[in-house]
């Protein structure tokens, strides 16, 4: 099998050397950088798996780098930042990232994360499968399932909107395919945070809340319902 190919973009020597000794020691294969611009140009030669990306990096902070990336790849992005609380966690997000993890960090939980991201790469499909028939949807011969001039296809990983092909990064397809096996269900974020980034503990809402905008960028922004102080819903 394959090693997973790691790019870490990160300028803190002792933080890059360690964390690459600890990644490899877990079997990835990892290409590190210094900074932003480095970054892209190894990024763009070895086309990684998956890239973890510090918000603080010189030349080309980490939030512009993922913002290029995505420009050219799905590829999965994880943002590193050293406040939890910081704007730059939402840039991240709004930027393209799949999700985040706050420094310091314990090697094991970011393995885990890297993990759990690629698992959703590699396997879009809904956490629970199409689940039968739903109500508000109509499910013609091949399994898609139809909200208005919506059109998923959960076997074929494909989204259309008014007939036009929508792109999707999986973290974008996991997430619509939890609300279209439910569709008129309000689903909390708490479940989001489970069921798509399998969060088995409480995490920052905020992944969920980003995601979601980004998903209505591109499927409507009425097609997703806000309910205040439960979570959202999609709409039949």
């Amino acid at each position: 099998m394959a090693e997973t190919h790691v790019l870490f973009v990160e300028d803190d020597d002792v933080i890059r050397e360690a964390t690459q000794l600890a990644l490899e020691r877990d079997g990835f294969l990892v290409t590190a950088a210094p900074d932003g611009l480095t970054g892209l140009e190894r990024f763009r030669a070895d086309r990684p798996d998956i890239a973890l990306l510090d918000v603080m990096v010189p030349g080309l902070d980490g939030v512009s780098l993922c913002r290029r990336i995505r420009d050219e790849s799905t590829v999965p992005v994880i943002m590193l930042s050293a406040r939890a609380d910081s704007i730059d966690v939402v840039l991240g997000l709004e930027a393209g990232a799949d999700d985040y993890v706050t420094k310091p960090f314990d090697g094991a939980v970011l393995v885990a994360r890297i993990r759990a991201v690629l698992r959703r790469f590699g396997h879009a499909s809904g956490p629970g499968g199409r689940g039968g028939e739903q109500p508000g949807a109509e499910e013609p011969e091949g399994g898609v399932l139809r909200f208005g001039d919506l059109e998923v296809d959960p076997e074929g990983m494909e989204v259309r909107k008014g007939g036009e092909q929508v792109a999707l990064t999986p973290t974008e397809m996991r997430l619509l395919l939890e609300f279209s096996t439910a569709p008129g269900t309000v689903l909390s974020r708490d479940r989001l945070l489970e069921r798509v980034w399998e969060y088995g503990w409480g995490g920052d809402t905020r992944v969920v809340d980003v995601h979601v905008q980004r998903l209505r960028g591109k499927i409507g922004q009425d097609r997703i319902e806000t309910v205040r102080g439960f979570g959202y819903k999609l709409r039949g």
